[in-house]
C-alpha cells in the first residue's frame, strides 16, 4: 500500500501543475444570440491571434434566454444581443456594466424557403399563399428576430385566422434548422444565416421598414463580472473595432447606426 502510494504521489502533482496552468490562462466566457453563431468562430479566431494562450467559450441563445440566465446568475462575461433592450436592462439592474454598453451592428430579417414551387414575389403574396402550411419564427417574447418577425406580419396586415400556421422556434437557429428540414415551409431567418450557409434554397428580404420597433440593433456588455476581466474587456474593444466590423460586415451585417 505504501509503494502504491508513493508512486501516486507525481501523478497528482501533475494534475496539481496542469490545473495551475490551466486556470493562469486568460479565459472569456461569451452568451451569444443565436443569430451570432455563424460569425463568432471568424471573432473567436481573431480574438486569439491578438491574445495568445486566451480561452473562449460561447453559449448560444435567444437573446431574452441568454439574459435571463446572467440575471439568475449565470458565470458569463461578456453578452451579445440582437438588440439593445436587454444589454441596457443589464445595465440598469447592475448585472451588467453600464459604461461598456455598445452598439456593434445592425442584423437584417429574411423569409426564406426550400420550396422550389412557392412564389418569392413579393412577402404578403408567399405568407398568403394556401400552400404555405407552416410559417416558423422566433418566439418573440425572447428572441429579437422573432419580435422583428411578428411586427412583420402586423404590418403587412396578416389575417387572425391565418395564425394557426405560425410555429414558433425557441431561436433564430432553430428557425433555420425548420426549415432546412421540412419542418416548416417558410422562416424568418437572420440574413446573415443565409450568407453563412451554401447557397440553396431562395428568400426575399424583409424591409426594416416593417419593423421599425425592432430594428435589431446589437449591442453588447460586459457582464458584472466580466467587467473585473481584462480579457473580456480586451475581446469587447476588437469586436468594436475596425477589424471586427470588417468579420461583422464579411458576414451580413450592417454597420451600427446604418
Amino acid at each position: 500500500m505504501k509503494c502504491l502510494l508513493r508512486r501516486s504521489i507525481p501523478y497528482w502533482l501533475a494534475i496539481a501543475v496542469l490545473a495551475m496552468r490551466l486556470s493562469s490562462a486568460p479565459t472569456v466566457s461569451i452568451a451569444a444570440a443565436s443569430n451570432l453563431l455563424p460569425v463568432l468562430e471568424a471573432l473567436r479566431a481573431a480574438w486569439i491571434a491578438a491574445e495568445p494562450g486566451l480561452v473562449v467559450t460561447v453559449s448560444s441563445g435567444a437573446s431574452g434566454t441568454l439574459f435571463a440566465q446572467i440575471t439568475q446568475g449565470a458565470p458569463y462575461d461578456l453578452f451579445l444581443s440582437a438588440d439593445v433592450n436587454f444589454p441596457r436592462q443589464l445595465a440598469a439592474s447592475g448585472a451588467g456594466d453600464p459604461t461598456s454598453l455598445r452598439i456593434f451592428a445592425r442584423g437584417s430579417l429574411a423569409l426564406w424557403t426550400l420550396r422550389a414551387d412557392l412564389k418569392l414575389d413579393d412577402l404578403a403574396g408567399t405568407l398568403s399563399d394556401p400552400a404555405v402550411k407552416r410559417i416558423a419564427l422566433a418566439q418573440p417574447r425572447t428572441a429579437p428576430y422573432g419580435h422583428a418577425a411578428e411586427l412583420t406580419l402586423s404590418a403587412l396586415g396578416f389575417p387572425q385566422e391565418s395564425r394557426v400556421r405560425l410555429v414558433f422556434a425557441e431561436n433564430i437557429a432553430q428557425v433555420a434548422q425548420w426549415v432546412a428540414t421540412g419542418h416548416a415551409d417558410v422562416g424568418f431567418v437572420a440574413t446573415s444565416h443565409l450568407k453563412a450557409t451554401p447557397a440553396s434554397g431562395r428568400w426575399i428580404a424583409v424591409p426594416s421598414s416593417l419593423h421599425a420597433g425592432e430594428p435589431l440593433e446589437h449591442a453588447v456588455i460586459l457582464t458584472k463580472q466580466g467587467a473585473a476581466n481584462p480579457a473580456a474587456r480586451h475581446c469587447l474593444d476588437l469586436l468594436t473595432a475596425p477589424d471586427g466590423a470588417a468579420v461583422l460586415r464579411t458576414a451580413g451585417y450592417l454597420p451600427a447606426g446604418r
